[in-house]
């Protein structure tokens, strides 16, 4: 089977659709013969699909587009409900549980079980839904779907079952919690309100239960009528008829008074004992004007009245500003006795909740928190001090603080790494938090035996790097690094600031982090890189910059023989610019016609800077404007740290940097890099410069020339609409001149020489894909039909709401420069001399020629035209050679080929074992010098070679792109397996991953298919219809790491992470925190006998007498429709599979049984034994006394 399985790969890679003519695999991959011995190849695979499953671990950051707040005050847990119908529970740091209802409606309303680890959810679909909270993944256990009626309030009081639910009919119906079925019995709005009342008094707002007696139910209509109905005697006690409509209610814990909000922002108190009008009204923001009328105020949308034994009641309300000052920021006023305090909030508030000590709501409520949930916060405000600081929040609410532009996740990272970033992080965290415990407390969590150090990287629109802490499925933050210090700041009136107004010129494209070494690159949408060293110690420091010409003249045309004896291409030509230190944009970098040429986007400090410890910038590195045109964006960048190199590409082609002597090494075009060994015989040209384009991913079709860029990669803010921001002319040819469209059409895609090279950086939220919707091929003849035929797909276009070309071509040409897969005003045909995106590299010891006996540094290159290139490089040993003798890169090395663009390169071992790349151990460069241990670079390097003398020499290189994997054997470039990933869809990430002491190759579609192949063989292991992919947020932070796990953005404000390791799904029980804990409900408080007598008792109501089918009756079955819900059976499923431990214990609990049963049965049948000799002895007895006379004895 496996041999022919073999001869199956040899012929794929043979066929058309593979990778014939190409120098890649050469004849030795299409025949056998040539094909390597299974001794060379024999890797004892140990991956099987039965260790992978899918599914999801934990969700952290801010719930997205929040819609209502609970709080069990006994528990101490706190749930938040969504727009999207998610539920985010949480309680003490580590317990954290995301819940999602099937429908996906928006959550109304939320309400707690108190103490009985439950939760009612109320939806927009108008269901009710109880979840249950005693499992650690919560499921739903009953549903109920109001059919005729619309659910607008729900209240549920303190040890009932019985849960009121409010309609937009302004009815109100009981539902039973236990079987959740409706009640008989309802309050019809029309008997509610006075048969005189001629008008309808609008939907129920509010309900709730008398403090005095509990079969009283307090029901706000949103006109403004108040009722409180008598449960008992099905009758109205009092009608309050108020001009202003109602937003809430709250009552006094003596049950005489009750506070209302209201639509003009005033607030009115009533009195039990005269309901015809107000005992109280007040404007708290209202001031008399000069006329003597008050000023008209916002409404106030909640208000809550809460005692307290030591100081006078606290009022706390949100809302209720005047109109006359405009853009004023939302608040929460907090009114406590005379004092009136009013805090400011950054964002809109959406829901407010006071936390009281008892949960009974007859006793002194004792308020000593508010949790205030904002659209994009959450704060909780200590009551207990006079200056109501806010508590500092332990969960990571602040991801979004700006929009998350990329992400990067780090497993099984140096342990050392995470407390030293934590201890300097710690150095510059916010003060005046209040000194008390986080009051939301509630629930048990336990580090789990599976962690190891993890930590995640995220990227923001303003240029901060956010370093988190992720291990033991938490997040916690650790350091924060501003990339924007680097620059001057735009002064206002210079002509380049004029230009930055609105944009984000700092955003982070891409990272890429060597924890080891602790060196890390940052790039940025202004086509600029920044190199950071990790130091301890404070420096003053002055930043090298060097700019880089990565865009040539458009006349430059290079015959071969220019370059054949000059490998190193050190010259200094149109493709090899002179590195410059930095100089500022001024007058002097413009040609005489004012066009930008050959200065940055940005300027970097020339001055010596004082950095503090942590991440201190030592290089930035930033692409040039040339002729008016600004520079590409950077689309793949990897950097080494043994090697002291950094190699970054675009669109136009690639250059390496020597970071250690400050030199750049190579600066190319792609088609340069070829050579001869060019496989589509191109006519070898520097790009022209009146032919940029980054048209980016936000243009996600199923073509697969791909001429933009590291779909794997963070979310850029050039491509955040659809929109191409940069120029996209093009040369006519073939005599088909161009038209304009209109007067429109230039003005939409093409940016004119002022205009910067980047647009207002949005999260990686904001962004939307557009799926291929037709399948139109787009015929071409010549070469074109040539590169259909070589990569054996068709090449395909859509129509998008935001197509934006420029000008109008024949129809066919027009279809083709629509934003589809080729992401390239040129179509990406081979006619038209199409520019090749470098969208990969990866340093790594390998072997750039197949003659090469040794292992040499190379750089692997991918493009996007599914080449790989291998770059070979000469780097110096000693150290004091290093830094004064010059890399040299040889000449072109191997030239492989794959279809569809290149994203991914690693390296195996002959035996299947990962190669690491080498790298340097981190030393403190700023530390003070120690004569005895002088501080020299202590290399570690991860040869092919090195323990390999039984395989035989060599390695395996395994290459992903789009649509294929390919394994090929190193040095003869043999390519032993191939398999095509997709055909209906394409790759956007894929990466190398270790999973159960093994390596597999982790890929991500398009489809929203998660699939992993096993390596060398590329068997597929896993192939799972995730996640169907609707917006590009997701696509551009899609990344694996090793340990089987794997995160996205699931919202702009949220990262989701999974895992689909085995493994990790069955630990994951034990990992999870428990959201209910066993708590005694505290005792009501003793009222004594004249307060309750006088008092009324309310301890006398007995609802189920009232509401029970007994004597309520059968509710109508058309008015609400009874769903069961799965959580009972599921969530014993899902507690049975995770809880391993558990299951185990109950076993030996068992066995124990059993062991004591069986004792038991022996002693029970030794007593029987006895019993039956002891009977026997005592007839015998008998017998022999029977016949004895008295005195005989």
């Amino acid at each position: 089977m496996k041999k022919f399985r073999k001869v199956l790969d040899g012929l794929t890679t043979s066929s058309p659709g593979g990778t014939i003519g190409s120098p890649s695999c050469g004849s030795a991959a299409g025949t056998p013969t040539a094909a390597p011995t299974p001794k060379e190849i024999d890797v004892q695979e140990t991956l099987v699909s039965e260790n992978f499953q899918l599914c999801k671990t934990v969700r952290h950051g801010f719930p997205y587009q929040p819609t209502a707040l609970a709080f069990d005050p006994v528990q101490k847990i706190l749930a938040i409900g969504s727009r999207s119908g998610g539920v985010r529970i949480l309680g003490r740091p580590g317990v954290d549980c995301y819940c999602q209802h099937e429908s996906g409606a928006a959550v109304l309303q939320l309400q707690f079980l108190i103490n009985e680890g439950a939760l009612v959810t109320a939806c927009a679909d108008d269901t009710l839904h109880l979840w249950n909270l005693r499992q650690r993944r919560p499921a739903v256990l009953h549903s109920l779907k109001f059919n005729r009626e619309r659910i607008t309030f729900c209240h549920l009081p303190f040890q009932s079952k019985w849960l009121y639910v409010g309609t937009e009919r302004g009815n109100t119906h009981i539902v039973n919690i236990e079987s959740f079925i409706l009640s008989g019995y309802v309050i019809m709005w029309n008997k509610a309100i006075e048969l005189s009342t001629k008008t309808h008094p609008g939907p129920v707002v509010h309900l709730s239960d008398s403090p005095k007696d509990e079969g009283k139910l307090l029901i706000g209509f949103e006109s403004g009528t108040i009722v409180q109905w008598d449960l008992r005697a099905k009758k109205a006690d009092f009608r309050i008829y108020y001009d202003e409509a109602i937003h809430s209610v709250s009552w006094h814990h003596e049950g005489k008074q009750f506070m209302c909000s209201h639509s003009d922002g005033s607030l009115t108190l009533w009195n039990l004992r005269n309901t015809t009008r107000p005992f109280q009204v007040t404007f708290p923001h209202g001031k008399i004007q000069k006329d003597g009328r008050k000023e008209s105020c916002k409404p106030i949308l909640k208000v809550e009245y809460k005692t307290s034994r030591s100081s006078e009641p606290f009022v706390i309300f949100s809302g209720g500003l005047s109109y006359d000052k405009a853009g004023r920021r939302p608040t929460l006023t907090i009114m406590h006795g005379k004092a009136i305090t009013v805090l400011e909030m950054d964002y809109p508030i959406v829901e407010f909740m006071v936390l009281c000590e008892t949960p009974y709501n007859n006793e002194v409520q004792e308020p000593y928190a508010v949790v205030v949930l904002l659209e994009k916060d959450l704060i909780v405000v200590d009551l207990t001090q006079s200056n109501f600081p806010v508590f500092e929040n332990p969960y990571p609410m602040d991801i979004h603080e700006s929009p998350v532009t990329c992400t990067a996740y780090f497993a099984d990272c140096p342990p050392d790494i995470i407390p030293i970033l934590y201890s300097i992080g710690a150095k510059h965290k916010k003060t005046g938090y209040s000194q008390k415990e986080w009051p939301i407390s509630g629930g048990t969590w336990t580090l789990g035996s599976h962690t190891y150090p993890e930590i995640i990287i995220t990227g923001h629109a303003d240029g901060s790097i956010k370093f988190w802490d992720a291990s033991a499925i938490t997040l916690q933050m650790l350091y924060k690094l501003k990339t924007s210090k680097v620059f001057e700041k735009p002064k206002p009136g210079e002509g380049r600031a004029a230009e930055l107004v609105e944009e984000d010129p700092f955003a982070v494209q891409m990272v890429s982090w060597c924890p080891q070494s602790r060196i890390f690159c940052v790039v940025g949408i202004s086509a600029h890189i920044i190199l950071y060293r990790f130091s301890k110690y404070d420096a003053n420091t002055q930043i090298v910059s060097l700019e880089v010409r990565l865009q040539c003249e458009s006349e430059d045309v290079i015959s071969p023989s220019e370059n054949e004896n000059n490998p190193c291409f050190s010259e200094q030509g149109s493709h090899s610019p002179q590195p410059h230190h930095q100089h500022p944009a001024s007058p002097g970098n413009r040609t005489p016609e004012g066009i930008k040429d050959s200065i940055p986007c940005l300027k970097v400090k020339d001055r010596v800077v004082r950095v503090p410890p942590g991440y201190q910038s030592e290089l930035v590195i930033q692409l040039l404007w040339v002729d008016g045109e600004p520079p590409q964006q950077i689309t793949s960048l990897d950097i080494n740290s043994a090697y002291g190199l950094l190699a970054f590409g675009n669109c136009n082609g690639v250059a390496v940097v020597d970071y250690l002597q400050k030199t750049i090494l190579l600066c190319m075009s792609t088609l340069d890099l070829y050579g001869a060994a060019d496989p589509y015989q191109r006519l070898t040209r520097s790009p022209r410069r009146n032919r940029q384009s980054t048209s980016g991913l936000t243009e996600l079709t199923d073509n697969q020339q791909s001429i933009d860029m590291e779909r794997s990669k963070s979310p850029t803010s050039d491509h955040v609409n659809g929109h191409c921001t940069s120029p996209t002319s093009q040369p006519c040819s073939a005599g088909k001149p161009r038209v304009p469209m209109g007067p429109e059409g230039p003005r939409l895609t093409r940016r004119g020489p002022g205009r910067p090279p980047f647009r207002k950086a949005q999260s990686a939220a904001c962004m939307e894909i557009s799926l291929p919707v037709s399948h139109t091929e787009v015929g071409h003849a010549s070469r074109r039909a040539m590169l259909q035929q070589l990569h054996g797909v068709t090449m395909y276009s859509h129509d998008e709401h935001h197509t934006t070309a420029s000008y109008c071509w024949s129809e066919r040409e027009s279809r083709e420069n629509s934003f589809s897969r080729s992401r390239s005003s040129s179509v990406s045909s081979i006619d038209r001399d199409t520019k090749e995106a470098v969208t990969t590299l990866q340093f790594g010891e390998s072997y750039g020629r197949k003659s090469d006996a040794l292992p040499t540094p190379c750089l692997w290159v991918g493009t996007s035209l599914g080449v790989v290139l291998l770059i070979p490089m000469s780097i110096p040993t000693d150290q004091e050679e290093r830094m004064e003798e010059p890399v040299t890169i040889g000449p072109s090395g191997a030239v492989l080929m794959l279809k569809g663009s290149v994203l991914r390169f690693a390296f195996l071992d002959l035996v299947g074992a990962l190669i690491q790349s080498p790298y340097e151990v981190w030393r403190d460069l700023n530390a003070p010098e120690d004569p005895d241990r002088p501080r020299r670079r202590k290399l570690v390097h991860f040869s092919p070679s090195s323990s390999q003398d039984a395989c035989g020499d060599g390695h395996l290189a395994v290459v992903c792109s789009e649509r294929q994997a390919k394994v090929f054997l190193m040095p003869s470039q043999s390519c032993l397996f191939v398999h095509n990933i997709t055909e209906s869809s394409f790759v956007l990430r894929a990466d190398v991953v270790s999973v159960c002491n093994s390596v597999c190759l982790a890929c991500f579609c398009a489809n929203g298919h998660v699939m992993t192949l096993s390596l060398p063989s590329l068997r597929p292991l896993m192939d799972v219809n995730y996640l169907p992919l609707t917006d590009m947020r997701i696509a551009r932070t899609f990344c694996f790491t090793n340990g089987g796990q794997a995160l996205y953005l699931s919202s702009p404000t949220e990262i989701q992470r999974i895992t689909y390791s085995q493994e990790m799904c069955d630990n994951l029980q034990e990992m999870l925190g428990e959201l209910f804990t066993p708590i005694e409900t505290p005792e009501a408080q003793n009222r004594g006998f004249l307060k309750g007598f006088f008092g009324g008792n309310a301890h006398t109501f007995d609802r189920e007498e009232l509401f029970g089918e007994a004597a309520a009756g059968k509710a109508s079955r058309s008015l609400a429709q009874h769903i069961p819900g799965q959580g009972g059976v599921e969530g014993m499923k899902v507690a049975a599979s995770g809880a391993v431990g558990e299951l185990a214990r109950a076993r030996i609990a068992l066995d124990e049984r059993g062991q004591r049963l069986g004792e038991l049965e022996e002693r029970t049948a030794l007593m029987m034994t006895s019993a039956e000799t002891f009977s026997k002895h005592a007839h015998e007895l008998m017998l022999k006394c029977k016949d004895k006379k008295w005195y005989q004895f």
